[in-house]
């Protein structure tokens, strides 16, 4: 059901929308527009956490890497940051669950890259890190398939990234690819999808990102709902990409947004309006809030 078209629900659906009780949400893509945290999307997760329904932010962002805005969140408890490898306390920063890919995955997946020269970025301990070659490099002079300002102001530099890979194999979150040509992207998909112990998974049109073998935003978001003692039929989830694919699929309703690639669509329950139109404000102010035609798209 797409509500860009009709907002007009099913019976069924209300009876479904009455069960929410968690909202678990995706960045990039889906509740930041280009300008970041909107006042209008930031008022309605706050009043949805007043009328007593949990906000769960899960990205593929490292936790250094989140926007200041979501730490000022009220009521925001819990994020889930680097695909579902880490559930943080958004007040103190501390872990209270980790999921890492397996030390013996890291070093296979080493000896792949370590034949390669595509650039990577490393996430371990809630930070990003990437080589300083690369770094350097986009500091001078920029990238067409890489977000410059943005790998510069949230990624960490290090000399000889493959190695400090191996040094970080016990706790490695993710581990982020980055692909100037669609077709090396899949030819590298494929070739990792020979090897156990690790998924893969994308957030945008030109990059891979490797975790765990139950690493997923889905797994994470299964846990805190064993922790508030509710089922995943009483979430409502919001993503734009193939990493939000399966929490769209196992929540009671998965919601894509206008935005979204094709597959996303497909999983989902509803698509909402794009990110820049606030499409996460609009649904849940249409859909739990009771508000007619939800709230107006950003001009």
């Amino acid at each position: 059901m797409d509500l860009a078209v009709s907002t007009q629900v099913s019976p069924e659906m209300e009876k479904r929308l009455a069960k929410i009780k968690l909202i678990a949400l995706d960045l990039d893509g889906t509740t930041l527009t280009r300008e970041g945290l909107t006042r209008r999307t930031k008022d309605t997760l706050e009043e949805a956490i007043e009328q007593g329904i949990d906000v769960v932010i899960a990205t593929g962002r490292v936790f250094s890497a989140l926007p200041e805005k979501i730490h000022k969140n009220k009521g925001l408890r819990r994020i889930i940051t680097s695909n579902g490898a880490h559930i943080t306390d958004a007040k103190s920063g501390e872990f209270i669950y980790s999921n890492y890919a397996s030390a013996e995955a890291i070093v296979r997946v080493h000896e792949i890259l370590a034949q390669t020269e595509y650039p990577i970025e490393v996430f371990t301990l809630g930070r990003a890190y990437i080589d300083r070659r690369v770094y350097d490099d986009l500091a001078a002079n920029g990238s067409t398939y890489m977000s410059p300002k943005y790998v510069l102001r949230t990624r960490t530099p290090v000399d000889g990234i493959y190695d400090f890979l191996l040094e970080h194999k016990e706790k490695i979150e993710n581990i982020n690819i980055h692909f100037e040509f669609l077709d090396a992207k899949k030819r590298m998909w494929e070739r990792l999808q020979e090897l156990t112990g690790i998924t893969v998974t994308s957030s945008f049109s030109h990059n891979l990102e490797i975790g765990g073998q139950t690493t997923s935003k889905a797994t994470a978001l299964e846990e805190i709902c064993r922790q508030n003692e509710i089922s995943m039929e009483s979430v409502m989830a919001f993503g734009d990409s193939p990493n939000d694919i399966r929490m769209i699929q196992e929540a009671g309703i998965g919601v894509a947004m206008g935005n979204a690639e094709e597959d996303v669509k497909a999983a989902a329950d509803l698509v909402t309006l794009t990110n820049e139109e606030e499409g996460v404000a609009y649904a849940i102010r249409t859909l739990l809030f009771g508000e007619k035609g939800g709230v107006k798209p950003a001009k």
